[in-house]
């Protein structure tokens, strides 16, 4: 009697463990990631291409010089309010990541006014507009020194694979990969709205395009970005833009 009960306790906590995390409503952490339908296929370096430096994205345009910051108030781990700052530049700089020559752009993340991480960020455009996302090379810092690199990854190494950063026209319902890293990197994303007005520091805007992403090595913990037209991305959860000067 006791291995029958103990086989059926067993059975319905695997049974509770699987449809609990089959789920795929709603948009907290510990759900799914929903199912991706959109190919990577135009970034796969074999397949894809030909792959160009700047290209027509309206939602993420790759032009050298373009700077965007954007401000806002988090709260961490321990519930303390955390104020947070992201710089993001597009360097007239070019990286060989699975042999295709991408665009650098630096992104550097503040907390509290002290650095945390600076990532360089590899993309690169396909005819159609699509920018795929090579990888990363990350230095995370404390205390002003960087301490390890975790969340590096490039295409082409280690089996990982370039995503999609932004179709190259955007539809509502669209779901596709950013980072394919097995262990490292496996974000998603699904456009959700489009044309929805937006008001942050820098001004009000309703050429946008709203994206919920999905982190399935966070237990499909969701984060929402919207992106504006010709300057790319204006909100990061709380933090939103307040200042943009293009580029060259």
């Amino acid at each position: 009697m006791l291995k029958k009960v103990s086989v059926s306790v067993v059975t319905l906590v695997l049974s509770f463990l699987i449809i609990g995390g089959c789920s795929s409503s709603g948009g907290g952490g510990g759900e799914s990631c929903p199912e991706t339908n959109t190919s990577i296929q135009p970034c796969d370096p074999e397949t894809g291409g030909p792959f160009s430096l700047e290209g027509a994205n309206e939602f993420f345009p790759l032009v050298v010089g373009n700077e965007s910051v954007l401000e806002g108030v988090e709260i961490d781990d321990e519930g303390e309010e955390v104020e947070i700052r992201i710089e993001s530049t597009v360097l007239d700089e070019t990286e060989m990541v699975a042999g295709v020559e991408t665009r650098v752009v630096e992104e550097v993340d503040i907390e509290d006014g002290e650095i945390i991480e600076i990532a360089r960020d590899f993309y690169a455009v396909t005819p159609d507009g699509t920018v795929c996302y090579f990888g990363e090379d990350v230095d995370n810092y404390e205390d002003a020194m960087v301490v390890d690199h975790e969340g590096s990854w490039r295409a082409g190494e280690d089996g990982n694979k370039p995503g999609i950063i932004m179709p190259g026209d955007p539809q509502v319902g669209q779901v596709y990969m950013q980072e394919s890293a097995p262990g490292v990197a496996l974000d998603q994303a699904e456009n959700i709205a489009q044309g929805e007005e937006l008001d942050v520091p820098y001004g009000v805007f309703d050429d946008t395009l709203t994206v919920e992403d999905c982190n399935p090595l966070e237990g499909g913990k969701k984060d929402e970005k919207v992106y504006v037209s010709g300057i790319g991305t204006a909100k990061d959860e709380t933090a939103e833009l307040i200042s943009f000067e293009e580029g060259m």
